[in-house]
């Protein structure tokens, strides 16, 4: 058998636009081995431009034009860092992002597209929306759309882009638009071919927009666009769409710049042949081309060719752009204009061919193509072949072994040997005394949660640390067993430097040092905490629970369930990054606040029903769950609704004991392991109210989601 090829070189993809997009689609079909592949983009979706218009017409739902940029990065085997990039550093060969170290390459390609923004225009900051980023500006709209009584709409920007929003805003508006209005400097439309332009003002006409052209925006107010001559135009949703600019940090880069493009040559490289790009941002400056979308997906192929070539010291191919391309242009409702060699013509056929070809632009990554795993070698041991055909092994708290197995092999362990070390009940901590002094120590480890080193570090610190809040204590030193795939040298160093830069910082906020450790090389990235923890005067266990308590859980359930599902590109993007922004809050402020409770824990692989079962079992109690009362994840309902399950969550079912009433997708979601799951606590009734509002004052979603009852008892849900 082939051992596993270490990977030697990073590629780092800055932005997600749509020649990346396409890149990742072929990098998950023919991926190049012994490459690290990351990608940066703010959010976990981009936006199809093409599909816009109509988006803002209301032909189409925002889903049909995202670019699920989760999925893609899973299908690709890609890295994806959730951050803005900020800058590059072509020297030391890094990408800096905000709230992380810097991201090391040694193969870069920019795609961040351009935005629509008027920083030099007095107001528009605080009252306007740019039209570009797409996905912001669609927001927004959304949140206009859906109002009653809509205020006036003020468009700034009179080329096809403008145009084009604006009967789409018409359109969506109808009888509810309090007036629309396109602005320009110059004369609208002035670059289009004359007979474009003369369709397009007729189909503004139509739907009721006022032209004012040949006029200079001053300032934008609240509820006003103020002109050069004076007047003031109403408007309560300004919009700007004059023009396209570059991310601003492009100019501290050292790259070669024009108007602050990125000049590129033929072959997509910049001034750095270490850094090549593509799309809005850059300047074709061989052969100089508009600001259109067909330009960054006729560039992909290209752009992927190039990058592998680079990586294996292969020959770089030039890019050959046309020299003019079909322009196909909503019209607000399902009419499209198609222009070409200065010819033009407007008809709904243009429309439903315009869409077909949208759609089956999206269809290719909406249907990602399940790619056959390596074959089987001709013999292989029994139960090998059907435990391939299973769902892959789940990650974080999923991996871990049930809750029955592990009390099992536990209970085989001889008696405590020293009297100085003691278990709480239903712990997973020991409590040492040293010197008449106690002291707490636990350790627990991740894997597999995300690609990304920053944010598993981040992850397994905040788990961890868990142990010790749920016990009241303050977290007070740590060490490390990291497990490093095989890399290189060099991406070794990177890894090593990410991981504990980031692990210092997350246990330095919550007061405890990092001491150091031990590294290994494995097959996948694993790291693991050893965390002490001084106890308060009275510690938290699980065992001092009552009848009548209130039990209150400070984060919502389904972190299990959309892992699972993000595994297999089953769950949205938008849901996967809220998952992980809140694993990712610390909860030492809860636990504070939580302080004075009878019993507590962290709700980890066990899930709520097996956790909840300790401090039954431990305090003598049963308990009784509101299903209806739990918080839940985003997403998470309609994947356990669908069926999706981690691998643990039957030994999880069969393991917590008797539980009547645990019914449906709800029911499911109450043996869902979690990984940096909230903390449960049994609080005195009376006190239960004034814990929950000063517990979401503080910034946690937490809930009452039951009772302790009279027992030994099962649990019961209603």
């Amino acid at each position: 058998m082939h051992p596993s090829l270490p990977q030697t070189r990073d590629l780092v993809l800055i932005g997600g636009g749509h020649s990346h997009a396409l890149v990742l689609r072929r990098w998950g079909m023919a991926p190049l081995p012994g490459v690290r592949l990351t990608l940066i983009n703010p959010d976990p979706v981009a936006t199809y431009s093409g599909m816009l218009p109509g988006h803002v017409a209301g032909h189409y739902a925002l889903d049909d034009l995202s670019l699920d940029l989760v999925r893609l990065a899973r299908f690709a085997g890609a890295r994806l860092i959730l951050g803005a990039a900020g800058g590059i550093d072509p020297v030391a060969r890094t990408v800096q992002v905000a709230g992380r170290p810097a991201v090391a390459f040694d193969l870069a390609s920019v795609n961040v597209g351009v935005t629509s923004a008027l920083p030099a225009l007095p107001g528009f900051a605080a009252h306007g929306v740019p039209a570009k980023p797409l996905g912001d500006f669609a927001r927004a709209w959304a949140a206009l759309r859906d109002r009653p009584d809509p205020p006036p709409v003020v468009v700034i920007g009179g080329g096809i882009a403008g145009v084009e929003l604006v009967l789409a805003m018409a359109h969506a508006l109808g009888g509810r638009a309090r007036g629309l209005t396109l602005l320009d400097r110059a004369a609208a439309l002035g670059a289009a071919a004359p007979r474009t332009r003369a369709l397009l003002r007729a189909a503004l006409a139509a739907a009721g927009v006022r032209v004012i052209e040949s006029v200079e925006v001053v300032q934008v107010t609240a509820d006003a666009v103020h002109l050069a001559d004076g007047r003031a135009v109403p408007s309560g949703f300004t919009v700007g769409a004059a023009g396209a600019q570059p991310p601003a940090w492009l100019e501290a880069t050292g790259l070669a710049l024009h108007d602050g493009f990125l000049a590129v040559d033929p072959m997509l490289r910049t001034s750095d042949p270490a850094i090549l790009a593509a799309g809005d941002c850059v300047h074709l400056s061989r052969d100089p081309r508009p600001k259109a979308g067909v330009f960054a997906v006729r560039q992909a192929p290209v752009l992927f060719d190039n990058l592998r070539a680079a990586l294996t010291g292969g020959r770089l191919r030039p890019y050959r752009p046309q020299r003019d391309y079909l322009k196909l242009v909503s019209l607000g409702d399902r009419r499209a204009l198609a222009e070409k060699w200065g010819t033009a013509l407007a008809a709904p056929a243009l429309w439903r061919w315009k869409d077909r070809i949208d759609r089956r632009f999206m269809a290719q990554f909406h249907d990602l193509p399940v790619m056959a795993p390596p074959a089987l070698p001709k013999t292989v041991a029994l139960g090998v072949a059907q435990e391939m055909a299973a769902d892959p092994p789940c990650a974080g708290c999923g991996a871990k072994v049930g809750r029955a197995p592990l009390a099992r092999a536990l209970a085989t362990l001889p008696p405590g040997l020293r009297a100085d070390v003691r278990a709480p009940p239903g712990g997973d901590a020991a409590i040492l005394t040293l010197g008449g002094a106690s002291q707490i120590v636990t350790v627990d480890q991740l894997s597999g949660v995300t690609e990304d080193p920053v944010l598993l570090a981040r992850l397994t610190a905040i788990h961890a640390l868990g142990d010790v809040w749920a016990m009241g204590a303050q977290p007070q030193a740590a060490l490390v067993s990291l497990t490093l795939p095989r890399l290189s040298g060099a991406l070794q160093e990177r890894t090593l430097a990410e991981v504990m830069q980031t692990l210092a910082e997350v246990l330095g906020a919550a007061g405890a040092a990092l001491a150091g450790g031990h590294t290994a090389t494995g097959e996948v990235l694993t790291i693991g905490l050893t965390l002490t923890g001084l106890p308060g005067a009275l510690p938290l266990s699980q065992a001092g629970g009552r009848s009548g308590d209130a039990l209150i859980l400070t984060r919502p359930l389904g972190s299990g369930t959309i892992l699972a599902a993000e595994m297999r590109r089953l769950a949205r993007g938008q849901d996967v990054a809220a998952c992980w922004d809140r694993m990712a809050q610390p909860q030492a402020q809860a636990a504070a606040l939580l302080g004075g409770a009878h019993a507590m824990t962290d709700v980890t692989g066990f899930g709520l029903a097996g956790h909840l079962a300790n401090i039954c079992a431990a305090s003598g109690t049963g308990a009784r769950l509101n299903l209806d009362a739990l918080p839940l994840m985003p997403g998470a309902l309609d994947l356990a609704a669908a069926g999706v399950r981690s691998s643990l969550w039957q030994a999880n079912r069969e393991g917590a004991g008797p539980v009547f009433g645990a019914t449906g997708p709800r029911g499911a979601l109450i043996f869902d392991p979690q990984t940096c799951g909230g903390l449960l606590a049994a609080v005195d009734a009376r006190q239960a109210g004034a814990l929950l509002a000063r517990l979401r004052a503080a910034g946690y979603p937490a809930a009452q989601v039951g009772v302790l009852t009279p027992g030994p008892g099962p649990i019961l849900c209603d």
